[in-house]
């Protein structure tokens, strides 16, 4: 299988995954600005939404979309998912939250100027965090196992250490979790982030 990402777009929560269930893949870089991927080729032919992540399986259909990806690697890698009778369920609504709510808050963050959108931002994601930081028991978002959610939303806690957004202490505690994690030591190096 093959994965496509750029660094340290969302698409490092799939490259973490995959890394901690100790997946063999390939991973390929994608220039998000030129749709070309490391090697030269169109990205367009890989997926025609033209953004990462995009994760070719070794049967050759591509998965696309975040949560999509999430959940295919923690099926097929189960120690990445829960296994309570509304497991599934509860790592969907996880990825959903991360997907649709704090993700999407950071848009403003990627674009020059729009400094009053950027504040409102910061003030939306912070209530976000706290939402996510109220559900927070253990170590992890369900308990004293990583999964897949935790790839996700570790991303975004990266985002929110760039520009700026505060966190609580507890979401602080699980980034430094994540950032001691061979998996992540290993994905960050490989997109070039340390």
């Amino acid at each position: 299988m093959k994965l496509y990402y750029s660094p340290f777009a969302c698409s490092l929560a799939d490259h973490i995954a995959l890394q901690e269930a100790g997946a063999s893949f390939e991973r390929e870089a994608v220039d998000l600005k030129t749709k070309r991927t490391a090697s030269g080729g169109d990205f367009f032919a890989v997926t025609a939404k033209g953004y990462v992540p995009a994760l070719v399986l070794d049967s050759g259909e591509t998965v696309t979309e975040n949560i999509a990806v999430l959940d295919w690697i923690a099926s097929q890698y189960p120690a990445l998912g829960l296994a309570a009778p509304l497991g599934r369920t509860r790592v969907l609504e996880a990825l959903s939250y991360i997907s649709t709510e704090i993700h999407r808050s950071f848009k403003p963050m990627w674009h020059p100027g729009r400094d009053a959108e950027k504040s409102k931002a910061r003030v939306t994601l912070a209530r976000q965090f706290e939402i996510v930081a109220d559900g927070l028991e253990t170590d992890y978002l369900f308990g004293d196992r990583l999964s897949v959610a935790d790839c996700y939303l570790y991303v975004m806690l990266l985002w929110a250490a760039r520009f700026q957004v505060p966190v609580p202490a507890s979401l602080e505690a699980l980034r430094n979790r994540m950032d001691a994690r061979s998996a992540v030591r290993i994905a960050m190096a490989d997109e070039g982030l340390v």
